[in-house]
């Protein structure tokens, strides 16, 4: 039987979500929560990775969570940035640790991830974090893979017991989505509900 196909437009959703968001931020504070601060680590000139950076801050802002970027040159030590995720790691004004990649090739990018402690680990690329998402656990999922997973279900888009195809295998897009996917996105996630429903890390 042939079905056919539904082309999603996320403009609108994401609107939404966004006000969300905001209205959830807002209230965790009003609970007297310390409003979120997500701390960014960008390395070198790579132009592209300064877009990406530049639009994580804008919306990080525009939800009303604080943002600093600590920018690092191409040569910068592995020894260097797993002295800085240390010192975010400690640092209790720090909710969440987002380090751009790619690295330059003398940085080992999993080292790097693994060095961000896992609860403050916003883009879920600690090992742990992965390990626990394939284990159907409590865990921080990957940002690309967890906004499909939102535009499936606000679509209303039934996904339990289909087959479903995943185009591309990368482990940060990829596998998290066919995980999601083959446990019907069921997945707990860590940090405080604000009354809004929105979880907050």
């Amino acid at each position: 039987m042939r079905h056919e196909a539904t082309v999603i437009s996320g403009t609108e959703m994401a609107k939404q979500i966004q006000k969300e968001i905001q209205q959830g931020v807002e209230s965790w504070i009003a609970l007297g929560n310390r409003r979120p601060h997500l701390s960014i680590i960008l390395v070198g000139d790579n132009p592209a990775s300064h877009t990406y950076v530049r639009n994580k801050i804008k919306a990080a802002s525009a939800v009303g969570i604080c943002s600093e970027l600590i920018l690092k040159p191409e040569n910068v030590s592995q020894e260097e940035l797993l002295d800085i995720t240390d010192q975010l790691n400690m640092d209790p004004r720090v909710s969440g640790i987002l380090v751009q990649l790619p690295l330059p090739d003398h940085v080992d990018e999993r080292t790097i991830c693994n060095g961000i402690a896992p609860e403050k680990d916003v883009d879920g690329f600690h090992i742990i974090n992965i390990g626990r998402l394939c284990l159907d656990q409590r865990s921080l999922i990957p940002a690309t893979a967890s906004a499909v997973w939102e535009i499936i279900k606000r679509a209303g888009i039934e996904t339990f017991g289909r087959n479903v195809v995943v185009a591309g295998r990368s482990k940060n897009v990829g596998m998290p989505i066919a995980m999601l996917l083959h446990t019907d996105g069921e997945h707990e996630r860590p940090g405080g509900e604000c009354p809004a429903g929105r979880p907050l890390m």
